[in-house]
């Protein structure tokens, strides 16, 4: 069993000052830094991921993402990140509060990775996000195209699974003209990932939609057609 207060230890100890103030000068975002690299975080996590399951994990993630650390707000996301979780009810609803309180597409990133496997677990959940791409805040917009991501990379989508994606596809397209580059460029990833399997897809939504849209973003969206 892994606590708050020993994952928090683990952290610390792991903390490299001088990078630390690297990051905090280059995002410029405030909360604290400990400087720590990716795999080293890979092996914190997996180690407590051995310790703890179901709700006790899900706990551990809260109070991690509730300490404004940058690096453990990032475990807090890898620690929900699983493809088949049991009972993912809490899993999901603390993914769902993390997310209008994004402010820096490293962390969103990684909260949507998880998010990502809890939609595609169960689509109905896009019924819960429907709406997001009308939200004031722009990691909502965003998230409802990062977190819908496994809909670009069927090879072979069935019925339900292409009225899915067409349903995701009309929020891109909702989204289309929103002059954020953010936005912007979450509609091209998620055309470009699509058109390496289905590119008439894309073509399809660039002549509907890509009047409306940066051209960086159209020239992104294109790029492996």
């Amino acid at each position: 069993m892994i606590s708050f207060t020993d994952a928090l230890m683990q952290l610390h100890l792991k903390a490299n000052p001088k990078k630390a103030a690297e990051l905090k000068n280059s995002l410029k975002i405030s909360r604290t830094y400990l400087g720590i690299s990716n795999p080293e975080l890979d092996i914190l996590y997996k180690g407590w991921r051995n310790q703890i399951n179901g709700e006790d994990r899900t706990a551990l993630a809260s109070e991690l993402w509730n300490s404004n650390i940058y690096e453990a707000r990032i475990v807090a996301a890898k620690l929900l990140t699983q493809a088949r979780i049991e009972n993912d009810k809490t899993v999901w609803e603390e993914i769902i509060r993390w997310i209008p309180t994004l402010d820096h597409a490293s962390i969103a990133d990684h909260v949507s990775g998880a998010g990502s496997r809890r939609i595609r677990a169960f689509p109905e959940r896009l019924d819960q996000i429907s709406n997001w791409f009308k939200d004031e805040n722009i990691w909502m917009r965003r998230s409802i195209l990062t977190m819908t991501m496994p809909w670009t990379k069927l090879n072979n989508p069935k019925i339900d699974e292409l009225s899915q994606r067409d349903r995701i596809l009309s929020w891109a397209g909702e989204l289309s003209e929103d002059p954020e580059w953010l936005i912007q460029k979450a509609i091209a990833d998620w055309l470009s990932s699509l058109s390496k399997h289905d590119a008439p897809a894309v073509l399809s939504f660039l002549e509907k939609y890509g009047a409306k849209m940066k051209p960086f973003a159209i020239n992104e969206a294109c790029k492996f057609i």
